[in-house]
């Protein structure tokens, strides 16, 4: 699979460019500011519906303008398919695959896999655990609708079962029967949930554990650890035992919404024991495994964008990084760096054919 062309209206800081790409490597160069990451986002949108930088669709409209439409055409297995994304300030997001509209955004995400490395991953360490928990969601959910639509019910049975306890509390009020009707929602649905995320950590690790190593040169140890509160005890027996804390709380207070990933570099969370090159690098392996499982799972390579991730690694890294490129594993890459040359060095060194497009505020040539 592999994007053909993409065309931006009034996108971020384009007014209108259109770019033919290369089946395989394709770089976008230039300064800090000029738009070379909003073309990985364009591309991102165009995968999943929405930005990965900013989820309010209109802060990605360019400034004053109305509307924003970003469109591509995708070969995906021998066929080619138009993606369509039109939103305009105040009315509902368009979205059209082969010119036909979608009834549900949901029904796109995976159709495209696509796996991003950026500078904001960095917030997968030094941010809390939801953050944490949509890199597990988001990276089962493209092969997984199942996976993606339990998770949907759950977090809204979650949703009523912290109204109904708001309820109770504004009332003076409780009703143990409609209560037990969304423990029983969540609870069935947590077990598929859980269970899911158990088999996909069992599938991942060696997976992070190997790109780590090939990239750090097996310098150091690194783990990842799923952090669940069902792997000690029944989510029926958790509701019932923080029954008053919740009541209390007005909200659920146990459940798989509390699942965490522990990153951990020798026996340390790698937040406070790692350098800004050890935490990049396990940001990187964590990526570059998501493209594997996906791969493993969807039968074709996804899209990998590469932004910015040169920067704050040593030259060994560097190496490696490119070593793993240039063995063929991936399929179509996109690179965003600030120094031109560094990138043709890199991809000189590629076996595999590339464009290089100049980036200058908002143009690209």
């Amino acid at each position: 699979m592999h994007l053909q062309e993409i065309s931006l209206l009034q996108f971020k800081n384009y007014s209108e460019a259109r770019v033919v790409l290369s089946p395989n490597i394709n770089c976008f160069v230039g300064g800090n500011g000029a738009g070379k990451t909003n073309i990985l986002d364009a591309i991102y949108y165009l995968c999943f519906c929405k930005s990965y930088f900013n989820s309010i669709d209109s802060q990605n409209i360019k400034h004053d303008k109305p509307f924003f439409v970003i469109e591509g055409s995708f070969n995906r297995l021998d066929e080619i398919d138009t993606v369509y994304c039109g939103v305009k300030r105040g009315q509902k997001k368009i979205f059209k695959r082969n010119k036909k509209d979608y009834e549900r955004l949901v029904d796109h995400i995976g159709l495209y896999p696509l796996v991003i490395i950026s500078p904001g991953d960095r917030n997968l360490i030094i941010e809390g655990s939801e953050t944490r928990r949509k890199f597990i969601d988001s990276v089962i959910s493209q092969s997984d609708k199942l996976y993606l639509n339990n998770l949907i019910q759950y977090n809204k049975a979650l949703s009523q079962r912290n109204a109904l306890l708001k309820y109770f509390a504004a009332n003076f009020t409780y009703d143990p029967t409609t209560l037990g009707i969304y423990n029983e929602q969540l609870i069935d649905l947590a077990m598929r949930i859980y269970a899911k995320r158990k088999e996909f950590m069992t599938k991942f690790n060696p997976i992070f554990q190997s790109y780590y190593q090939a990239i750090s040169s097996s310098n150091e140890e690194v783990s990842l650890e799923y952090k669940s509160q069902l792997h000690d005890a029944h989510l029926g027996d958790l509701l019932e035992e923080n029954l008053n804390k919740d009541k209390i709380l007005q909200y659920t207070s146990c459940g798989i919404h509390k699942d965490d990933l522990l990153f951990k570099i020798g026996d340390y969370p790698i937040k406070k024991q790692g350098s800004q090159g050890q935490q990049k690098t396990y940001l990187i392996a964590l990526k570059l495994a998501q493209f594997d499982f996906i791969k493993d799972l969807v039968g074709y390579k996804p899209l990998l964008l590469l932004d910015d991730i040169f920067d704050k690694l040593d030259d060994s890294r560097v190496e490696s990084i490119v070593r793993l490129v240039s063995e063929n594993h991936f399929g179509q890459i996109f690179i965003t760096d600030t120094h031109k040359d560094r990138t043709e060095e890199i991809v000189k060194n590629i076996d595999d054919s590339y464009k290089i497009f100049n980036v200058v505020d908002g143009s690209i040539q």
